[in-house]
């Protein structure tokens, strides 16, 4: 419970950094306790629904440095929360979230000890912070909602000095009439008949620390000092360093949910591989074994809760790989003037993506967008000074900039929002050529693929005048939810039926994990009786959701 210290010669009640640090630990714990509540609330019905877990993760990584910091200054604590935030954003409500707390930060950069006109002043600038994040902002998301609650803590400020409890509330209640009117300012949220998720997710943080301060914890389980990312890092290369396991596919993945077992998932995975690590809690487990079956790991992951970070790498392939081009050439294989960071989830697609020359793979895409931190550390991991980023997914181009200007190279980020696109991208890339060239040349090639990907309906509902039903299969037409039928392959007909035009030449059928090669053949054979002039092509993908990624070329 938030003491406050009241100093003499002064009106106001002021709040150490220590303080702080355990209001955000609250907010961090509600957060995680309303995830899923949050997720569910998506404007379209395809499972990206992550903005609850993104927001999450985003804020894990914010307390692991603040705890980090050891400091009871509430300007220390602040910036250590910034940069954590800034690090481990993820998804575009991860990066907006970080910008609200870099803002904050700006507002406390000169305090050790805080009241709560500070803190109405730092709310001012993280509602400025967050606005300049983002090049166009849309009325009815997150910023509406945080814009309301500086307005409103800093009126409620100016009737009742000194009382950070009820400047609090009054942002609390702001959040949550902000949020209830999402729908009446974005169309989209309207004709969902949902509020807007990044929005939900700020209400849920401040009530949390609202709580803190009136020692409302009893709903609150304590969040746990820890810094998981470097633990499991270290962890995981000793097993890999030690020289255990066969061949086969290094699989981790993240699993957020309620009463999972870890002794369970353990047994599992043992008989699914070997160099089984599994740690956690009840609410989050991590996952790694070497398996010949990613696949089925992967998708007992799904059935105890929703996944995150996931990551694949096929071992054997890699290794044989790279010994039969050092043998080829007697010296390790040459690189290019610019290094290529590709965001891709699949073994499959993993595999293909480095064979058409990336550099660094970073696993995320839907429901898994990778953290700055990892596509900084990718750019950083390539020789190359001059690096392009392909994000391959619209909710991961945001902090894949932020990465690119976190970096000491030169960087540009390609706006890919899809696989086929990033494949049409990095096909066009020349390697004796410099950056600014080769990203022109990747901008334009981009343009020249369309997209079909087919996933499930997680809710009924309408977008766009479509009526969807829950367990559909639904798909996006370059990112548009556009067909909803009753089986994978009839929405995959439906969608090219829409698209294939006479400039058409070439579909690629990516299957992923959930489908098989045998139902891919029998829908490439379909596909060929209805468009016998194209060629159709079938790749083995392997990515999470997406039964099906095609391109049209």
């Amino acid at each position: 419970m938030a003491t406050g210290v009241r100093r003499r010669g002064r009106h106001a009640t002021t709040y150490s950094g220590g303080e702080l640090r355990e209001m955000f630990a609250a907010a961090t714990t509600w957060l995680e306790h309303n995830a899923q509540a949050i997720n569910s609330i998506n404007v379209f019905p395809v499972p990206d629904g992550d903005t609850g877990t993104n927001m999450y993760l985003t804020m894990r990584a914010t307390m692991d440095e603040a705890y980090q910091s050891g400091s009871e200054a509430a300007n220390v604590v602040a910036g250590a929360m910034a940069k954590g935030a800034l690090m481990g954003a993820r998804g575009n409500s991860g990066v907006i979230l970080s910008q609200i707390l870099r803002g904050f930060a700006d507002g406390l950069s000169e305090k050790e000890r805080f009241d709560s006109r500070d803190f109405v002043a730092a709310l001012d600038e993280a509602a400025v912070s967050a606005d300049r994040a983002v090049s166009h902002p849309v009325e009815g998301t997150i910023l509406t909602v945080m814009r309301a609650v500086a307005a409103a803590a800093r009126e409620r400020s100016k009737k009742l000095r000194g009382n950070l409890k009820n400047v609090l509330a009054a942002a609390v209640d702001a959040a949550k009439d902000a949020v209830a009117r999402t729908p009446s300012l974005l169309p989209a949220l309207r004709e969902a008949g949902v509020v807007d998720a990044g929005g939900q997710g700020l209400y849920v943080m401040l009530e949390g620390a609202l709580r803190y301060l009136r020692g409302d914890l009893a709903s609150l389980a304590p969040l746990a000092v820890q810094d998981p990312e470097r633990t499991w890092a270290r962890t995981t290369t000793a097993v890999h360093d030690g020289g255990e396991g066969k061949y086969g596919y290094c699989t981790e993945f993240l699993v957020s949910g309620e009463k999972l077992n870890a002794g369970a998932t353990l047994e599992r995975m043992l008989e699914l591989g070997d160099s089984v690590l599994v740690v956690g809690d009840e609410t989050l487990l991590r996952v790694h074994l070497h398996t010949a079956q990613p696949e089925i790991a992967i998708s007992h992951g799904r059935m105890l809760g929703e996944l995150a970070q996931i990551k694949v790498e096929n071992i054997e392939a890699q290794a044989e790989q790279f010994v039969a081009r050092v043998q080829a050439s007697g010296h390790a294989p040459d690189i290019g003037l610019v290094g290529i960071v590709v965001v891709v989830s699949g073994a499959g697609l993993e595999e293909v993506f480095r064979s058409l020359g990336a550099t660094a793979v970073v696993p995320g895409g839907a429901t898994m967008n990778p953290s700055i931190k990892q596509v900084l550390e990718a750019i950083e991991s390539c020789p190359q000074e001059e690096v392009i980023v392909l994000p391959n997914n619209k909710n991961v181009i945001l902090g894949a900039q932020q990465a690119a200007r976190s970096s000491r190279k030169r960087v540009r980020v390609v706006g890919t929002v899809s696989v086929p696109q990033g494949m049409a991208a990095l096909l066009a890339l020349n390697p004796e050529r410099g950056l600014d060239e080769n990203a022109a040349l990747m901008g334009d090639a981009r343009r020249d693929v369309q997209t079909v990907e087919v996933t499930k309906a997680v809710r009924t509902t309408t977008v766009g005048g479509l009526r969807v039903r829950v367990g559909q299969d639904i798909a996006l037409l370059d990112g548009t939810l556009a067909v909803a039928e009753d089986s994978p392959r009839a929405a995959v007909r439906e969608s090219l039926r829409r698209l294939v035009n006479d400039r058409a030449s070439l579909i690629t059928i990516y299957y992923g994990a959930q489908s098989t090669a045998e139902d891919t053949e029998a829908l490439a054979g379909e596909i060929r009786a209805v468009y016998p002039s194209l060629q159709v092509d079938i790749v083995y993908g392997g990515q999470p959701h997406y039964s099906y990624i095609v391109s049209l070329e």
